[in-house]
Order: structure tokens, then C-alpha cells, then sequence
């Protein structure tokens, strides 16, 4: 899915339990990239509009998208596949180039013709819509790993798959999970917050950018107009009962802009935290509930970090 994951499990057989976990997420990745041309995600994308049986997983994941639509009315949209490659992101991100040109493609939106059969796991695109699991993908993955895990036996997991994060269980510290806020343009952390059981997810314009005729250009695109989302927001943390919710909230939070991403998560309840262009940072009324601060936060990280490396 063209980013990192990290993967911290503690419990009895842990290192069997992570070995795991690298299993599930390398059979997601084989069934959600697009950058894979015999992906599920690739052949659906390639079905021109017909009926395709895909895994459970699968037709979970689209179903969950198209809710994520729903929620966001629209703001976060899984067809904008076609948007991110004339934006230049036609290949998996290490390989674009800081400089490149427009891409091509005559895919459209169109996530209300969406349909998903869970009961018997089909999908269908309608004719020219492509599908790209994007933020949604990192989550839900990080979701269903950590699903297994504790499953499997876990005291508790943690897994962070491209941003989106998701916990589970006892820290290292028998606690709740303490969980690093990155400044978007120093990548230093500038807050923690401590997350018993659910999701975290980031949506940044600071790490996947590049330049197309002189223009900046980054990766997360308003539906309504196409092309990259306004640059008055640089970065929205978000925090939901799972880490695919979490990315939904923080994409539709960053494109709705400062003003309405606040009441958008305001009206939901969710935890947010914004930093606009300038670096400076609004958090919503329940982001207090979760934050961590002082000493204690440092402390607790650092035994996260310490488990991690052992």
C-alpha cells in the first residue's frame, strides 16, 4: 500500500504474534494495492462496471468506504482515483519524482453507484469509477491486524500502518496506549495522547508532496473540485472507536477547511487536532479528554519505545 507499518505486541509468544501480523498485512497488501496490477483493488478497477466476487476483506473494505462518504457527506470520497493520477500520483510514492508532470486518466467519481453484497462478497464499480483504498486501507488494515492479534492470544497491540493507528489491550506499562502527535513540518511530536482502545489516524500534506509545473502538489484531494486540497490546513489527528473511522473524520475534517472540519468533528464528538499552515494548532473540546502532557507523557512513550526495541 505504498507506506511502512510497525507492528508492537506484547504477551505470551510475541514474537510469534508479530510474525503474524506481518503475514496479515503482506496479504492485504497483495489484495488492496493499486499499485499491484492482480490486486483485488486492480481488478475491480478493471472490470468496466461488471460484478466481480472479491475475499471478505475486500467487500468489507468497500463497504466501510462507501460508510466513510456517507458519514463525511461526500468530503472523503474512495473514487478519487482518477484525480490522484492527474495529480502526478500514478505510481507508488517512493517512485514519483519531486518534479514530474500531470498524469492521465479518464476515471470519474461516482461513490453513490457503488454496490457491495457482503452477504455473498461482490462489488461493483460503475463504468469508469476507480476505486483507490488510499487512508482507508492503512486503517482498516491496521484494524483487522490488530484484530487478530488479540485474537491469536495478545495481552496487547499496537499498530501503526502509514499514520493510522490502531490499539488494543494493555500497554507495556499495563495502561492505556500513549500515542506521539507529529508537528507536520518538524515531525518532532508536539503532543500525546493516551487511547485505552481505538483509533488514531493523521491526515498530512506534508509528506506526500511533489511539483508539477512549479505548483506544489500534494496527495489528499478535495472531491469537490478534483484537484489537492486548500493549503490553509497542514495537518488534522483524529481519534474514533477504530482507525478507519479515525481516517475518515481526519480527511473530511482537513478538506472541509479549519471552520467547517471543526464543526464537523464537533458535531460527531470526535477528538481533533489541527495545525494550519502556519504551525499553529486548534484542537476540538473533547481532544482534552485524551491528551497527555508533561512529564508523564514523555515517560510513558519511552516505555513504549523501549518494549519496542527489545
Amino acid at each position: 500500500m505504498g507506506t511502512d507499518a510497525h507492528v508492537l505486541v506484547h504477551g505470551r509468544d510475541a514474537a510469534v504474534l508479530a510474525d503474524t501480523a506481518r503475514d496479515v498485512l503482506d496479504e492485504l497488501e497483495r489484495r488492496w494495492s493499486r499499485f499491484l496490477p492482480d490486486s483485488e483493488v486492480s481488478r475491480l478497477n478493471a472490470a468496466a462496471g461488471a460484478p466481480r466476487v472479491v475475499s471478505p476483506e475486500t467487500s468489507a473494505l468497500v463497504a466501510r468506504a462507501v460508510e466513510g462518504w456517507e458519514i463525511s457527506h461526500g468530503r472523503f470520497d474512495p473514487t478519487v482515483l482518477g484525480d490522484v493520477v492527474r495529480a502526478g500520483y500514478d505510481r507508488s510514492f517512493e517512485r514519483v519524482p519531486s518534479v514530474t508532470s500531470a498524469g492521465t486518466s479518464d476515471r470519474r467519481r461516482e461513490c453513490a453507484g457503488i454496490h457491495v453484497d457482503e452477504q455473498v462478497d461482490v462489488v461493483r464499480l460503475p463504468p469508469r469509477v476507480g476505486f483507490d483504498p488510499g487512508g482507508i486501507g492503512k486503517g482498516y488494515a491496521a484494524d483487522r491486524v490488530v484484530g487478530k492479534l488479540m485474537t491469536a492470544g495478545a495481552r496487547g497491540a499496537c499498530v501503526n500502518v502509514g499514520g493510522d493507528v490502531r490499539v488494543a489491550g494493555d500497554a507495556p506499562d499495563g495502561r492505556s496506549w500513549v500515542i506521539g502527535v507529529e508537528d507536520p513540518f518538524t515531525e518532532r511530536p508536539v503532543d500525546a495522547v493516551a487511547v485505552a482502545a481505538g483509533g488514531v489516524a493523521t491526515t498530512s500534506r506534508t509528506k506526500r508532496r511533489w511539483t508539477i509545473d512549479g505548483r506544489p502538489v500534494h496527495h489528499v484531494i478535495d472531491p469537490a473540485t478534483g484537484r489537492p486540497a486548500g493549503r490553509e490546513i497542514a495537518s488534522v489527528t483524529t481519534i474514533a472507536a477504530e482507525s478507519w473511522l479515525a481516517e475518515v473524520f481526519a480527511k473530511g475534517a482537513f478538506v472541509a477547511g479549519m471552520h467547517d472540519g471543526l464543526g464537523f468533528l464537533e458535531h460527531h464528538g470526535v477528538a481533533g487536532s489541527f495545525t494550519d499552515a502556519r504551525g499553529h494548532r486548534v484542537v476540538t473540546t473533547t481532544w482534552s479528554q485524551f491528551a497527555v502532557t508533561g512529564a508523564d507523557a514523555d515517560a510513558r512513550l519511552g516505555a513504549h519505545l523501549e518494549h519496542a526495541a527489545r
